[in-house]
């Protein structure tokens, strides 16, 4: 079957100029509802690239995630965002955009239709066999991603994908192809809309899940949590608290002197 562009078909809505407020926030929540279960259709899929980067992480692995413009920056959120949440090295989850950092904050012009620069910028990280490959692009024809994913294929480097357009380019240079089908945008070919939230759910599930597999949620607590700031560290302290049953001040002595929640309930019980 030949890549159907869903992502470029027109909207549901028209004469959106026309529109009151009222009305553009309740088309746009109304295709929103759309995504969640867009994403139920695609969980055995979406299980099945978390078992294989949880494996590769485990043997020494990293997860990097791949996308230009939007896709880009949902996947550089996600990454950034493992280390404090987790507490694990910055390193193992790493976020790549096209264009570099600058495009982070400005489009940088035409960084995503370089079919080779993808394996370069994965090269300066020296990308290995243990490692894992995701692709973000919601049309799945960005040349920059599949060009990075055709040669990590190439180098026996395993591969997922997150596309919202079904048998994409992007699939076929895919291992572990995820593809979260929400339809047309309310601005027509605005990915930035359903696709992008589709994709940050998605991610937050692959994320989320391969830490914990990972033995970095207790509970459902985030116990190995950077203590970067004074509502964490409260909140850290709540949880000794509550781990140790101990009172507030003690929580807090425990927690400054061994630096993480996990630490000191563990020094504690000793």
């Amino acid at each position: 079957m030949a890549n159907d562009r869903i992502t470029e078909s027109t909207s549901n809505h028209d004469n959106l100029e026309q529109l009151s407020i009222k009305q553009i926030i309740e088309g746009i929540n109304q295709e929103d509802q759309s995504v969640p279960t867009a994403i139920s259709k695609e969980l055995d899929n979406i299980e099945r690239l978390i078992v294989k980067a949880t494996g590769q992480l485990k043997k020494g692995g990293r997860l990097f995630y791949m996308g230009a413009g939007t896709s880009g920056r949902l996947g550089i959120v996600d990454a950034s965002e493992c280390s404090p949440t987790f507490g694990v090295d910055h390193n193992l989850v790493i976020g790549i955009i096209a264009g570099g950092d600058s495009a982070i904050r400005k489009a940088v012009e035409f960084a995503e239709d370089d079919t080779h620069q993808g394996w370069e910028d994965l090269q300066e990280y020296k990308i290995n066999s243990n490692d894992f490959v995701i692709g973000i692009a919601a049309s799945g024809t960005t040349p920059y991603v599949i060009g990075a994913l055709e040669t990590c294929q190439k180098n026996n480097i395993p591969t997922g994908c997150i596309a919202c357009n079904p048998n994409s380019p992007l699939s076929k240079v895919s291992d572990h192809p995820i593809e979260v089908l929400v339809g047309p945008e309310f601005v027509t070919g605005s990915t930035r809309m359903k696709s992008g939230t589709a994709q940050k759910l998605v991610l937050n599930m692959i994320s989320t899940a391969c830490m914990i597999q990972l033995g970095r949620v207790k509970g459902n607590r985030m116990v190995d949590m950077q203590l970067s700031n004074n509502k964490l560290v409260d909140r850290g302290t709540k949880m000794v608290m509550e781990g140790l049953g101990v009172g507030y001040e003690q929580a807090n002595k425990l927690l400054n002197k061994y630096g993480s929640v996990r630490s000191a309930i563990a020094a504690k019980r000793l």
